[in-house]
């Protein structure tokens, strides 16, 4: 092997919001941070590109925890970031439609439940209940319902099926799962984050959080380097001892923190003959999320849409969330039922996402743009009459598109798929039987959305802190 003449306190693979993250409070303690990137762009699903004069978001295309005492804002604030990036929000920031309802969460959480309880009259108390239980900014308060399911939380709330559905529709979209599956302290943490401390923006575009990141990084002391692979963790005697770059050779490190698929890091770059055989067998059945269709299309200077802009949509033709799971885990639109999507401030774009399976490179080749069609043949039935009219560009990518550009798991959008089963397990955030191996974002079983993997960043550099005892810098 050839040795890099470097060598690193902490070396980072993967430069995702939570890699980067953790990569800026390290480097601020101190630490000779590398963070290496195989992507030519740091933020993982955190980042945007150019087609044919127009910009899309990559995914993420928002994100929440921003309000006062919020995940991100504290994140930001205390890197010095909060000052340097034009965040937005529109109000609504979510509004979800049905055959026989469209409801609007506001900014105001207040104004959100007055009109659930004008829709839903019968479940009035119930609904204050639930969103103030769902408010609650310290997560140690839904600890208790760590072994439910979503629809258990749901039940022990509401009666009422259409609204119970209709509280499920966004979490299918943004977490993959319908409440029957769904871990209940995940679909609470999303209430939390996304729908009522939601939709923030950075204005220019999600790349924008990232680069902002990245710069900090490099501020701090940090090194990113981007269109670098990490070929093989390097171990002996069950600890850390670097790791292998693609270009750059051996590179020694004390710590290794990996910020990409669970998968990856245990059975490609560490190797199977180092992991202990239960924890193996965990791993090998453990579910990834569904991964995403995401359709981009630029619109023409006189687009003027029925529906909001800034805000996400998410539409649903029925109230069965088991029947629209299955309809994505089979790549089957109609059973699905829905999409979500969200029409650019200015109008120039759309971005509209609905779940989907990974199957096949083969498959996805064959049936990309019979996706495509379909998906714009429901939005303009459902939601934007004159769609086609006014498109100028029209593009997808499949779960094999979001694979090649991150290297997740069968282009899984969330890390694991977030059931009770898979919630916190032991060994996914610092293994115990690999000395300075640690892991970061939504791998971890913890993180989801940015706000998750943002905190699961700071914390996983908490950790290393600690382990330093060079803890005042957090």
């Amino acid at each position: 092997m050839r040795k890099n003449n470097q060598t690193y306190d902490v070396v980072i693979i993967g430069a995702g919001i939570s890699g980067l993250v953790c990569g800026c409070y390290l480097a601020r303690a101190g630490m000779k941070v590398l963070v290496a990137e195989q992507h030519f762009k740091p933020g993982g699903y955190c980042t945007s590109f150019k087609r044919h004069g127009y910009a899309f978001d990559a995914a993420a295309d928002c994100f929440g925890g921003y309000r006062k005492g919020g995940t991100t804002r504290k994140i930001l604030s205390e890197l010095g970031m909060d000052t340097k990036i034009d965040i937005v929000r529109p109000d609504p920031t979510n509004i979800i439609i049905t055959p026989d309802y469209r409801i609007f969460f506001w900014i105001d959480l207040d104004k959100t439940v007055k009109e659930l309880q004008t829709a839903f009259p019968d479940e009035k108390n119930s609904l204050e209940k639930f969103f103030h239980y769902a408010n609650d900014p310290y997560s140690a308060s839904f600890v208790s319902v760590k072994s439910w399911t979503f629809k258990k939380l749901l039940d022990h709330y509401f009666t009422n099926e259409k609204l119970k559905a209709i509280l499920s529709i966004p979490l299918l979209a943004v977490g993959g799962l319908p409440p029957s599956r769904m871990s209940a302290f995940i679909g609470i943490k999303l209430y939390s984050e996304f729908l009522i401390d939601g939709g923030y923006y950075p204005k220019g575009g999600m790349q924008v959080l990232s680069n902002a990141f990245a710069e900090t990084l490099q501020i701090m002391g940090g090194e990113l380097r981007l269109s670098c692979l990490v070929k093989k963790i390097k171990v002996h005697n069950n600890s850390i001892t670097g790791v292998i770059l693609e270009k750059g050779g051996f590179t020694p490190s004390k710590y290794v923190i990996s910020n990409c698929d669970a998968r990856q890091t245990f059975l490609k770059l560490l190797g199977k003959d180092k992991l202990p055989e239960d924890f193996y067998l965990t791993l090998k059945n453990l579910i990834p999320s569904v991964s995403n269709f995401i359709l981009y299309a630029g619109m023409d200077q006189s687009f003027d849409p029925p529906v909001n802009t800034g805000a996400a949509l998410f539409y649903s033709d029925h109230y069965d969330m088991d029947k629209a799971y299955l309809g994505a885990q089979k790549g089957d639109i109609e059973k699905y039922g829905g999409y979500a999507l969200r029409i650019a401030d200015d109008k120039s774009t759309i971005n509209a996402i609905i779940p989907a399976p990974y199957k096949s490179k083969r498959y996805w080749q064959a049936n990309k743009h019979k996706f495509l069609n379909r998906l714009l043949e429901r939005i303009t039935q459902y939601s934007i009459p004159d769609l086609t009219q006014h498109i100028v560009f029209a593009e997808g990518a499949t779960p094999a598109t979001l694979y090649r550009y991150t290297l997740n798991y069968k282009g899984a959008s969330y890390g694991w798929a977030g059931t009770p089963s898979q919630l916190a397990l032991p060994d996914f955030k610092k293994p115990s039987f690999m000395k300075g191996l640690y892991l970061t974002g939504h791998w971890t079983t913890l993180g989801i959305g940015i706000s998750g993997a943002a905190y699961v960043g700071y914390d996983t550099a908490r950790l290393i802190l600690r382990q330093e005892k060079i803890m005042k810098h957090l």
